[in-house]
Formats: C-alpha cells, structure tokens, sequence
C-alpha cells in the first residue's frame, strides 16, 4: 500500500503551492524561535501570541476590537461583540490544555472547544448540532451539512487525527480548520473553535510546541475577503482550490510569526 493510501493527507502536501508553503512556514518558525529574546522570555511571548490570536480570531467573527480594548476590558458580556471577544479569549487559553487530549480523542476536544466558547450554557452547548437547528455563523454562509453528514465527517476527521500519518502539520491543520468550518458541527462559535482547532494542531504537531506563532493574526491581517475566497477554494474540492487554503493558512502563519518577531523586538529594546 502506497503512503498516500494509508495516509490521505500526505498527498496534500504535493499539491500546486503547498510545499513551498510548508517550507516557508517551517523556516519563518526557526527564525523566530533562534531569536535571542526567546530563549529567556518566551512565556511572556506566548502570553502575548494567545491575546493577539484571539484578538484576530474574534475579528474574522465580527468582533474587530483594537488589541488595548482587548487589554482593558473585563466585562465581556454586555453585547454579541464582546461576548464574541470573550469566547476567543477562553478558547485561547483552553487550548494549550487540550493538546494530550486531541490525539487520542479530538471529539471530544471540538466538544469541550464549543463547551468553552458558549460559557457552558444552553440545551446545545458542547455536542454537534441535530437537524432543524439553527447556526448562528457570522461569516460563513454557504449551504450547512445535515445532521447525519456533519457526524459521518466528523468521525472521518477525527480518524485521521487518531491515525496520525506523514502529511507535514500545516497540511493536517488546515484540513482540520478547512473541515470545521465547512461542516459548521455547532449552533455558535463555530469560526472560533474552527481557528482554535488549527491552532492545536500546529502545536501539539512540534511544529509551534511554545505556542508563539498564532495562525490567526495572521487569517485576520490577510482579511475576511481573502479568507472567505480561500475557504471556497477548499470547498471546491478541486487540487488548485484546496492547495490555495492550505498556501493561505501558511501565510498566516507567517505573519503570525512576524506579529511574534516583532514582540520579541520590542522585549529587546525595553519598549514592551
């Protein structure tokens, strides 16, 4: 049996653009973890890539609050946005717990994702949704799975995961992203448990094992129209379509780690 047999995802890692995506990201990555500030601050670094991925994460979601406001406030409860801010906010600190989890049982993780984002309330919370239920997606707007298909991929999904394979970590975690998004398994935040979701692929692989490069600044930097576009290329199935989700996952994850750089930077001079 071939690897890509065995391994449906390594044959991603061929397609039009994507290896020189996972050769850039791989590369961004060991320049910023061989910056000299790194090897004595990195928590401070992390602590800061977990607020501006969140931040940007909720700004893809309809919440695009400035990085101080972020800071600042402590009430996120008064509005859709500021609810929106506080669930990437949890989901961001949650994920750096459930990397041990994700391995052995990701279902059980996108539950706990979704648990976390909707603050443990309501009838729906932390289980895929049945037919006849309303999603409240703000950004994705193609036609939604029913029931009976979201848990047939979902259960495919997370074979994959279980099985682990060769496909190099930025291929498996935009697949991840790509799936959740298109299957939308939740009434709400599925946008964020999406990114969240990516973002414990990419560390839990070794690819990010200190959690400082956060995909997400940089799908918020490129924008809701450049990802929208890139999303619809993965839905389109087609080897171009796909390969382009994956090259535009890889370039967020550069500016996430140029957002980084730049953190370590400002440690160096003192100004931060």
């Amino acid at each position: 049996m071939s690897t890509h047999a065995a391994d449906p995802l390594a044959a991603l890692g061929t397609l039009p653009g994507v290896p020189d995506a996972v050769d850039n990201v791989r590369k961004a990555i060991d320049r910023v973890y061989g910056h000299r500030v790194m090897r004595r601050r990195s928590n401070e670094i992390a602590s800061e890539a977990a607020l501006r991925g969140a931040r940007g994460s909720a700004a893809l979601s309809g919440a695009d609050w400035n990085l101080e406001e972020v800071r600042r406030r402590s009430d996120f409860s008064v509005d859709a946005e500021a609810r929106t801010v506080g669930a990437s906010l949890r989901l961001s600190a949650e994920a750096g717990q459930l990397l041990s989890i994700w391995r052995q049982s990701p279902l059980r993780v996108l539950a706990r994702l979704h648990l976390v984002a909707a603050g443990g309330t309501g009838d729906a919370v932390g289980r895929p949704r049945q037919d006849g239920e309303a999603v409240d997606e703000p950004l994705i707007e193609t036609a939604l799975p029913d029931a009976a298909e979201v848990a047939g991929r979902l259960d495919g999904l997370a074979d994959l995961v279980v099985a682990g394979g060769t496909a190099p970590a930025l291929v498996t975690a935009a697949v991840v992203h790509g799936e959740l998004l298109a299957l939308r398994p939740f009434t709400s935040y599925n946008g964020l448990v999406a990114r969240a979701a990516e973002r414990i692929v990419l560390v839990g692989s070794g690819l990010d094992p200190k959690s400082i490069c956060p995909a997400e600044v940089g799908h918020a930097e490129q924008g809701r129209a450049a990802y929208l576009a890139a999303f619809e290329g993965y839905l389109s199935g087609t080897p171009e379509g796909v390969g382009a989700w994956i090259a535009h996952c890889g370039r967020s994850v550069e500016l996430g780690v140029r957002e980084s750089t730049a953190v370590c930077e400002a440690l160096q001079r003192g100004a931060a």
